[in-house]
């Protein structure tokens, strides 16, 4: 047609060109689905129009003052701005050069009654759906309603809602553009929307269609009660249908313009059965055209079916590739969950972590690949376990419903509720095979080690430390020499598969002796008269990794005050400290200090269990950050390592109460058996962080060595910056070694884009079923008040304080005593926790990270409390249990 119009079945209908809702309605065109003909006049068309009346600065200059809220502007001054735009856009001249083409392709149309859509390039993408945000107007008639219908489109693009939303998901304003559909009004009996997948569970083999009468804006606009159709689309049944009472329906007018009138429908369907399943076949079409769950929305007119729009079903999690539709259900834990991290992991950390569990499937006999294994799915950009073989056997089950509740008790609660289900049901009790083998060949000795363990705890501790840090040392020594990209990936690889090798015969016989051996003096304590809770045992724990880290940076910002730099430290910007220190720029004494904290523990991170993710090495500035916390305590008594070591010793002042309260109620033998339990514990139940301790040592050693091929290939003109080779994958960066040239930044980039869009997802199930269906909720979902969250305790006391909530603990800004409210942690947050005066997590159980130190520093903790982040507010005052589980919201 032309530069400004397109026939609405146009292969150049691209997003840039014809918008989202044009792009995708010419997408199904062309797959000779029924969409209602038309054409498209292209977003050159309305950045033309804004050219011609010189809009583009002055538009800006309205919502630049907004955009720096990133969304948090008040309602009426978006509304405001909003209002004087589109007035602007309205006293606008349509030049001669659009109008003709316009008008030309509507005459070409046969000058029909059209609908006139807006169609904006941010909108109905993958992740973002902008539903509603621009206008559409119906049963357009004649050339002057058709050229002002297209302007008040183009005006739409700044309503108040479009201008917010854009702030809030960090869309430039300027970037913006937008396209109008022209199509045929269809006269509908019925219309409605249609979502291929069930927005309410996530189930994919469910279609979910709601119906009214006439024409979709009465539903679309909440003025109706619609019919609800549920449909088994794989076996083409209706399981459900639900009739509204449909007691309005707006029609088109001869003269232009819609009319809405009273209807009696209550008693009949909107669309017979017959209509419901080719309606549900249709949209199964759309979803297998592009390849995900749609929105649609459809009319119903002289017996003919028609889509008016389709777009991805945003509000659902989605599922691992891996996963075939015709498989039977799988179970997936959140790995994320597990490990108190709920970020998405790049491309080259999700790879790690599945050769790790490649590694560990050939301990247990079952040799594999990360491509191949079974026991870690991809979704989301994030890592999931698949379950379901330990609840589909009858001795994994009654284990997972014993241990997992330590680990994630929400998602313990969820997978309880599943049990139940048929397709779930156990199977055979014994064990396969290769499993039996393998236990019959490692059994023995792991048993062995947890009993020399108990009988020598200190010399097998250290014995587990020796053999550990000789296998880094030698790791250390081949990463040191690595001269090309594919004998990283070799190393790599090979450490990744060795580890569970080493880690779990070498360390996991020692932990088991410390924490089971708690467990049994829970057991021994429980209905005891007066006996001290086990669990305070665990204050002041000694060889923890974790918490002697903490404690060094405490003894850094010690440093740092005797040298009399405290209070131009605290002063500082902490990025400035950081950029500082890199740059070998601070005062000696204060970079001395310093120094050997970084040199010890400098390859640990946020997010470190991703090999993806900066080390503190590379940005000290939470370390910055985290030094002028510790240098606000000023009170001795408050000191962290005074209040270790007073926990210490009210731990160890516990075991003799604990041990005559279990005597006088079990007698004298099981007394002497609770002793040497509690000093075990003491002993040896502190190297529970010392596995992840030691992979994260390999993988920053990892780490440096790929970043110094990054840097060759960087300046090579091949990559854009060395961390861009984390965002491909190993066959990838084997690719890429062996000469591959194809865009490797073009790629990159698009990963890039797709972990930071996954990163601004705010929520993430804990359970996700193969079908679709997802599972968020906490221990305290559907029974907590507006006053009281219910959680997991964790760690005993009771503390109250004012809340501050954190999502990144580089711009945590904690304050001494202040409550830490957070998704998740993993040992990156804990220094946080010397300042804190209490913990609430939404993830996490009694023996995850977060947890295991909070009790070694004495801090009440309670773990697993649903939407802790969104339901308390920095500033909320808050008494948190960490006995009961209880968090309550206090008067200031």
């Amino acid at each position: 047609m032309s530069l400004y119009t397109l026939p609405l079945e146009s292969p150049d209908a691209t997003l840039a060109v014809a918008g989202g809702k044009g792009a995708n309605l010419a997408r199904l065109a062309q797959a000779g689905l029924p969409v209602p003909g038309g054409f498209l006049l292209t977003t050159a068309a309305y950045r033309t129009y804004v050219a011609h009346n010189g809009l583009r600065e002055w538009i800006l200059a309205q919502v630049e003052p907004l955009a720096g809220a990133a969304g948090t502007a008040l309602p009426a001054s978006l509304q405001s701005a909003s209002t004087r735009i589109r007035t602007r856009f309205g006293e606008g001249e349509m030049p001669a050069s659009l109008r003709q083409p316009l008008l030309h392709a509507y005459q070409t149309l046969g000058s029909p009654p059209v609908a006139v859509r807006s169609s904006a390039t941010a909108e109905d993408l993958p992740d973002l759906s902008f539903a509603g945000q621009q206008d559409t107007f119906l049963n357009v008639r004649g050339a002057d309603a058709l050229l002002a219908a297209v302007v008040a489109c183009w005006s739409s693009l700044w309503t108040a809602r479009a201008i917010g939303y854009r702030a809030r998901n960090h869309i430039p304003q300027d970037e913006v553009a937008l396209a109008v559909v022209v199509q045929q009004m269809i006269p509908s009996q019925a219309s409605g929307v249609l979502f291929t997948a069930n927005p309410l569970t996530g189930q994919r083999d469910e279609t979910v269609i709601d119906a009214v009468l006439g024409l979709g804006e009465a539903l679309v606009a909440g003025q109706v009660e619609p019919d609800s159709y549920l449909v088994d689309a794989q076996n083409r049944r209706i399981r459900r249908k639900t009739l509204g009472a449909k007691a309005i329906a707006i029609h088109g007018l001869p003269q232009g313009g819609t009319e809405t009138v009273a209807a009696d429908a209550a008693t009949r369907q909107a669309i017979p059965d017959e209509v419901i399943l080719r309606l549900a076949d249709l949209g199964q079409q759309a979803a297998a055209l592009y390849g995900i769950p749609q929105d649609v929305e459809w009319a119903w007119a002289n017996e003919q079916l028609y889509l008016l729009q389709s777009r991805a079903i945003t509000s659902l999690f989605p599922l691992p590739a891996r996963l075939g539709a015709d498989e039977p259900l799988r179970v997936l834990v959140s790995f994320g969950a597990v490990q108190g991290m709920l970020d998405p992991i790049t491309p080259l950390g999700q790879d790690a972590l599945c050769t790790l569990f490649a590694g560990g499937g050939g301990l247990l006999g079952y040799p594999t690949t990360p491509t191949a294994q079974r026991a870690m799915f991809s979704a989301g950009e994030r890592l999931w376990i698949n379950f379901t073989p330990v609840i589909r056997h009858p001795m994994g089950r009654r284990m997972m419903r014993a241990a997992f509740p330590q680990i994630e008790p929400g998602g313990a609660r969820t997978i309880d509720g599943l049990l139940s289900d048929p397709a779930l049901t156990p199977g055979k009790s014994g064990f396969p095979a290769p499993l039996r083998r393998a236990m019959l060949r490692r059994l023995p000795g792991m048993l062995g080690r947890v009993l020399l363990t108990v009988l020598r705890p200190a010399a097998r501790r250290k014995r587990a430390h020796r053999v550990l840090e000789q296998y880094v040392a030698a790791y250390e020594g081949r990463f040191a020499g690595i001269t090309s990209l594919t004998e990283w990936v070799d190393t790599f690889a090979d450490m990744l598969y060795q580890v569970p090798l080493r880690l779990i015969p070498g360390v996991l016989p020692v932990v088991v002796a410390g924490i089971g051996s708690l467990q049994q003096l829970k057991g021994l304590a429980a209905g005891v008269p007066d006996a001290p809770d086990p669990l305070e045992l665990m204050r002041g724990l000694p060889h923890n990794v974790t918490t002697e880290m903490d404690l060094a940076l405490w003894a850094t910002a010690a440093r740092i005050r005797e040298v009399g730099e405290g209070d131009w430290f605290e002063k500082m910007p902490a990025s400035t400290l950081a950029a500082a220190y890199l740059q070998n720029q601070m005062p000696p004494a204060v970079q001395q200090a310093i120094a050997p904290f970084l040199r010890q523990y400098g390859m640990r991170g946020l997010a470190e269990i991703d090999l993806g993710r900066p080390r503190w090495r590379e940005n000290p500035t939470p370390i910055m950050q985290t030094l002028q916390s510790y240098l606000q305590i000023n009170d001795a008594n408050m000191a962290p390592d005074m209040v270790f070591r007073r926990g210490a010793e009210y731990a160890e002042s516990q075991i003799a109460p604990l041990v005559a309260a279990i005597r006088r109620q079990r007698g004298w033998l099981v007394a002497q058996f609770a002793r040497r339990a509690a000093h075990l514990v003491r002993e040896v139940a502190g190297l529970r962080e010392l596995p992840k301790y030691i992979i994260v040592r390999l993988m920053g050693l990892a780490r440096v060595a790929l970043l110094d091929q990054g840097a060759r290939l960087t300046a090579q003109g091949i990559l854009h910056a060395p961390d861009d080779l984390t965002f491909l994958h190993f066959a990838e960066l084997r690719a890429l070694a062996a000469g591959d040239r194809q865009d490797w930044i073009a790629l990159v980039a698009q990963r890039r884009e797709a972990y930071v869009r996954e990163k601004r997802r705010r929520q993430v199930p804990r359970v996700l079923l193969s079908d679709g269906r997802a599972f968020y909720d906490g221990v305290g979902a559907g029974a907590d008040s507006e006053t009281l969250l219910t959680g997991s305790p964790v760690s005993p006391g009771v503390v109250e304080g004012t809340v501050r909530v954190v999502f990144d603990p580089h711009a945590a800004g904690l304050q001494p005593g202040e409550i830490l409210v957070c998704p998740g942690t993993d040992p990156a947050w804990t220094p946080l926790f010397l300042a804190a005066g209490g913990l609430v997590m939404e993830v996490g159980g009694m023996m995850t990270h977060g947890s295991v130190v909070a009790r070694e520093y004495g801090i009440p903790a309670v773990v697993g409390v649903h939407e802790a982040t969104s339901r308390l507010q920095t500033g909320d005052r808050v008494r948190v249990d960490g006995t009961t589980g209880q968090v309550e919201k206090v008067a200031g």
